[in-house]
This record gives C-alpha cells, sequence and structure tokens, in this order.
C-alpha cells in the first residue's frame, strides 16, 4: 500500500517536472524571440555600409577647433558654401600661400558684409552690351588717344591685331626699340592698368650679339619667365605652342646689309648643290629695321599668342596659367617707332560685364540634392574656377543627373576659389546659394595653389560627406558614374586604394611651362602618381591628408596630382595601399568605353550625356 502511494508521488513530482520544464522552454523561447527582436537595429547597425562606418567613426574622432588666428573655423553646418578647411597664416610656410589667403581672407569677408559695392550682370543691358567685332585706329588717331587702342570686349580666342609701323632711327650708339603692351582694366581710381604681355623688340646696341625679342607675361601682376629671342631656333625638344616653335631663327640686322643677306644665300645655295649640306635651312633677316615698314600681326591661339611680321611667324608665347583673353582691353605702342594704323578683328561681340552668369538656368531642375543623413559611398569633388559658368551647368545638366547622384549614393560637388574680379565672385556666391553645389575655398585662385582645392575635397569628403571614397576630378571632365564607382567597389573594403591612370617612373620636366627646378624636386623620378583629370582616394587616405594638412606636416607641391602621389606614397609606409591602374580613366580626351573623359567642352558633356542614354556602351564627342 505504501509502495502503492509512493509510485503515486513519484508520477505526480515527474508530471509536474515535465509542466515545468515545457513552461521554461517557453519562457525561453519568448525570451528569445524578444532579444532577436530588440537585436535587429544592432545587427543592422553592425552590418552598416562602409561609408556609415566612417561617418560614425568621424563624429566620434572629429573634435573641431575652438578658434583660429584669422576667423576661419570648420563650419559645422552642412549647407554652408564655405569650405571647412583649417586656413591661417601658420598653415603656410609659402609667402605666395600666405599672400593669396589673407587676400581671400579679404575678399571673402567684404563680399559677406555688404561693405563692397559690386557691379554686376545689370549694369548693362543687353543691347547696350554689344561690342565692334573690329576696331581701326589710323597712326594720327592712335598718338592723339595718347598711344592708346581700346578693346572693348577684350580678346578671345582667334582674335588678332595688326600694327603696320616703322621703327624710326636714334642717334649713333643709342639703342633703337619700341613696346607692343597688351594692358587690362584699372583696378582703382589712380592706379596704372596691370600690364598683361610685352613685346620689345630691341635693334640695335652691342652688336657682338644679334638683336633681340624679349617678351613677357603677366598674370595678376606676376611677370613670368620672360622668353628671349636672339636669333635662334627653339630645339627640338623644347615646348611649342599650339604646334609653333617659341623663336624663329634669323641673320643680322642692321648690322647686316641685304648684301650680306644675298651673300649668305648663295652661300647656301652653292654649299647645298656640292651636296656638302644635307639638311635644308632656311635663315631670314632680322625682321624690324630702321626706317622700313612692317606688318606686325599678334593673333591668340589656344595656348598663347603668337607673333608675324611681313607675313612670317616670329615668335609665339604661351599665356601665364589662369589668364583670361577677356582681361586684355587696351593696346599701346611706345618708343621708337612711327605707327601708321592699327586693325583688331575676331573680336568677341558681347561685353564680359554683362552677366557672367549668362549659361546658368536658374531651375530648380538643377539643384543638388541634400546631403543623407548618413555617409555616402562616394563623393565627386570638382575643381573649378570662378568664371566657369557654362562649364559648371553643362556638368550639373550631365553626368550630374545620374540616378545615383539624384538618389544621394553619390554627391558631387564643385570647389572654387576666389577671383581677381569682384563682380564674379558676387555672381558665384549667388550660384552656390542657389544650386546648393559649390564649395568656396577662400583665397585668391592661382594655379600654384590648385592643391589647396584637392586638400579641401578630401575635407569634405571625410568631415561633412563621411564617404567612403572621395574622388577628384575636372569641371571639363565627364564622369561616367555607374563605372566609376563599381571601379571603386572591386576593391576589398578593407584595403586602402588609390584609383586612376597611374604614371610610374615618370620624371619631372626642367625646361617649359611645366618646369620644375631641382631645389623644388631633387630626384629624378615622381613617386606614382594618377592623373588629376580623374582618381579615387579610400577614406582612410583622405582623412591621413586632411589630418596633416590640420598639424601642417603636408607637403603641398605646385602640381596637384604630383602632390597627391607623394601624400600617397608616404601612407603607403605605415600601411599598405592598393594602387589601381587603368587608362579608362583617360585623360588626354576621350576613349571608347572611358571611366572619365577629359577635355570636353560644355557642348561635348551634353552630347556624351545624350549618347549615354540613347547607347549601351558609351561613346565619344568629337565636335567641340
Amino acid at each position: 500500500m505504501k509502495r502503492a502511494r509512493t509510485g503515486k508521488v513519484d508520477t505526480f513530482f515527474f508530471s509536474l517536472c515535465r509542466q515545468r520544464s515545457f513552461q521554461i522552454l517557453i519562457v525561453i523561447a519568448i525570451f528569445y524571440v524578444l532579444l532577436f527582436i530588440l537585436e535587429i537595429p544592432f545587427v543592422f547597425k553592425n552590418t552598416a555600409t562602409r561609408s556609415e562606418r566612417y561617418a560614425l567613426e568621424q563624429q566620434q574622432q572629429f573634435q573641431p577647433s575652438q578658434s583660429q588666428a584669422h576667423g576661419f573655423s570648420r563650419r559645422r553646418n552642412r549647407r554652408s558654401i564655405l569650405s571647412g578647411l583649417l586656413l591661417n597664416d601658420t598653415a603656410f610656410d609659402s609667402e605666395v600661400y600666405q599672400s593669396a589667403y589673407r587676400v581671400g581672407r579679404r575678399v571673402w569677408e567684404e563680399l559677406e558684409s555688404g561693405k563692397t559695392p559690386i557691379q554686376t550682370g545689370a549694369v548693362l543691358k543687353p543691347e547696350e552690351g554689344l561690342c565692334p567685332q573690329s576696331v581701326d585706329v589710323s597712326g594720327a588717331d592712335f598718338v592723339g588717344n595718347g598711344s592708346l587702342m581700346t578693346i572693348p570686349c577684350g580678346l578671345t580666342l582667334g582674335s588678332h591685331i595688326t600694327v603696320i609701323g616703322m621703327p624710326l632711327g636714334t642717334p649713333e650708339g643709342k639703342k633703337s626699340h619700341f613696346i607692343v603692351e597688351l594692358q587690362g582694366l584699372k583696378t582703382g581710381e589712380g592706379e596704372d592698368p596691370p600690364r598683361i604681355l610685352h613685346f620689345n623688340p630691341r635693334l640695335k646696341g652691342d652688336w657682338s650679339r644679334k638683336p633681340v625679342i624679349e617678351l613677357n607675361t603677366c598674370y595678376r601682376m606676376q611677370w613670368g619667365t620672360s622668353l628671349r629671342c636672339d636669333g635662334w631656333k627653339s630645339r627640338a625638344d623644347q615646348d611649342t605652342v599650339d604646334g609653333l616653335v617659341k623663336c624663329e631663327k634669323w641673320i643680322g640686322g642692321e648690322s647686316r646689309d641685304d648684301r650680306h643677306a644675298v651673300e649668305y644665300k648663295s652661300e647656301w645655295w652653292l654649299k647645298r648643290l656640292i651636296g656638302r649640306t644635307k639638311r635644308v635651312t632656311v635663315d631670314w633677316p632680322f625682321p624690324f629695321n630702321e626706317n622700313k615698314l612692317f606688318v606686325l600681326t599678334l593673333s591668340a591661339g589656344l595656348e598663347g599668342y603668337h607673333f608675324n611680321v611681313d607675313g612670317r611667324h616670329v615668335t609665339s608665347f604661351p599665356y601665364r596659367t589662369g589668364f583670361t583673353l577677356e582681361d586684355a582691353t587696351r593696346l599701346t605702342v611706345t618708343g621708337d617707332i612711327d605707327v601708321h594704323s592699327i586693325f583688331a578683328a575676331s573680336l568677341p561681340s558681347l561685353h564680359p560685364r554683362i552677366s557672367p552668369q549668362q549659361y546658368l538656368e536658374f531651375s530648380t531642375r538643377w539643384r543638388a540634392p541634400p546631403l543623407p543623413e548618413f555617409g555616402v559611398e562616394l563623393f565627386i569633388g570638382i575643381l573649378s574656377a570662378g568664371n566657369h559658368f557654362a562649364e559648371r551647368m553643362a556638368v550639373r545638366k550631365s553626368w550630374m543627373q545620374h540616378s545615383l547622384i539624384k538618389s544621394s549614393e553619390v554627391v558631387a560637388r564643385f570647389f572654387v576659389a576666389l577671383h581677381q574680379r569682384i563682380e564674379i565672385n558676387a555672381e558665384l556666391k549667388k550660384e552656390a546659394e542657389f544650386f546648393g553645389d559649390i564649395v568656396i575655398v577662400p583665397y585668391m585662385d592661382n594655379y600654384d595653389l590648385v592643391v589647396l582645392k584637392t586638400v579641401a575635397i578630401c575635407e569634405y569628403g571625410v568631415h561633412t560627406a563621411a564617404a567612403a571614397y572621395i574622388m577628384k576630378g575636372d569641371d571639363d571632365t565627364f564622369v561616367r558614374v555607374d563605372a566609376v564607382i563599381n571601379e571603386a567597389r572591386s576593391v576589398p573594403d578593407f584595403m586602402s586604394s588609390y584609383i586612376g591612370n597611374i604614371n610610374y617612373h615618370h620624371k619631372p620636366l626642367r625646361h617649359g611651362k611645366w618646369a620644375v627646378t631641382y631645389e623644388e624636386w631633387p630626384e629624378e623620378d615622381y613617386p606614382p602618381y594618377a592623373n588629376g583629370p580623374g582618381y579615387i582616394l579610400s577614406y582612410d587616405i583622405a582623412h591621413y591628408i586632411v589630418s596633416e594638412f590640420e598639424k601642417h606636416k603636408l607637403r603641398l607641391f605646385k602640381m596637384e596630382d604630383v602632390s597627391m602621389g607623394m601624400w600617397v606614397e608616404k601612407f603607403n609606409s605605415t600601411k599598405q595601399v592598393y594602387y589601381s591602374h587603368s587608362l579608362m580613366f583617360c585623360q588626354f580626351g576621350c576613349i571608347e568605353g572611358y571611366y572619365t573623359a577629359h577635355y570636353q567642352s560644355p557642348r561635348q558633356m551634353a552630347c556624351l550625356w545624350e549618347k549615354l542614354q540613347r547607347q549601351t556602351s558609351p561613346l565619344c564627342c568629337n565636335m567641340r
């Protein structure tokens, strides 16, 4: 009996345990489900995109500067049109950088305060701003006007000025010379107009040397290296200007009369006939002689000025970087010369003071979409100049209409420094505030300082866009956004990457427009660097560049693409960088299958975009 009762008790406890176990299992299951549901946000956060992780990192790591010596503190307002790059005098050890920053800071502060009177395109009505396409001045009128001819709207590509005159005789022993000079507009009351081009043929003097022609160009009152032609043809390995040599060869001058020139030519033909000379050369007398009429034509080419005398080419001179032809509004001819007449033709027909934003279409359709709350995958920084209104509008209407940009998965911004002309800065500020796609870097624009815009692109990509990848381009570069982002994605997330058309063992040029002295770069090779029209960096490299700049440890070289190669090489010494080279980042124009196409005009931008919409493969547009 006892045994039976004991069995019932055991059965009861066993049943109770089974029920409790079942209840415990139910509680555990419910708890697990709740825990899983609560964990979902954390799972998503841990599997966030690379750009979102960088956004969180920069929010945690970045501590904004409390103050700066000159008031340019970092802007945390994501809608600000001013770059957050930390600029001040102590950031630069070069007077060129410091001067550009000081002037730029003053110009921007005056622009924001409204203290500077601004004359924009509203000053002239379009019908009042039309200019003659040619100007003709006789010698008497020219002298009566103070040896000055006004060029109403400046010059444009293809413009030419013809001077007919005669060098005057001078007393024995005195050097005979005259000067043809292009000048710009006066910058203030009582100031002399800035000189742009200085052409100075000298006829007499020390005849142990040949007569010479000296040329010089100026940009914002900074004279470039002079070009001196003393009768010897430019070497074959020297740079040309629009395919023309800088200096032609001539023989003698007034010290060698025409009879001597004839004898020289006869001697040449004799040597040619008897076979002593294998190479045919043609030498001409010095193009200017006292009391002999000459016809000099100055023409504006794509790369520089060209001088022809009596129908033959004498010399060419490249433009200073950053020069604009419309700045040349005055021509003077002074010295030992009798001017018969001056004729200027193929001039621009529209006055430059008519709204420089004539190419802009103020439509909300072209406005930039707002930045996303978290980071983006790709940020594209586009280098532009203050007066490149047409180029920016062409970019807005073409590849910036890509669905990845319209959805803010990719963000693109123009980076512009301040222009010499106040009215252009005022129009630029309006453009930036309306379209929301311009970042102004507050220094005075100069080619040697373009590297500052590149650093500003990195700063914006890291601290504002929080992008996984930062790309640099130019406003004449067409970007296939989908191809570029796919190229960036091809590199594993954990690797630092530098992607573009990379130059290996590229040697610095020691002569010509892009000359680099041994003091500037003593080594024979540059580090590997991607061509400037289009390249991509991973976030960590861009972050390193900004950090080094803010610590005043970043070396600023005058060529921004070479500078980037230097910075990446230094970063590579501590963390391995994956260098990805592709010719599809085309720096010399456009090739089929391009990722980026350089040197594209506004018309070509529209054409390339239209072809991308209609064709399955990217095709080039040849017209300009």
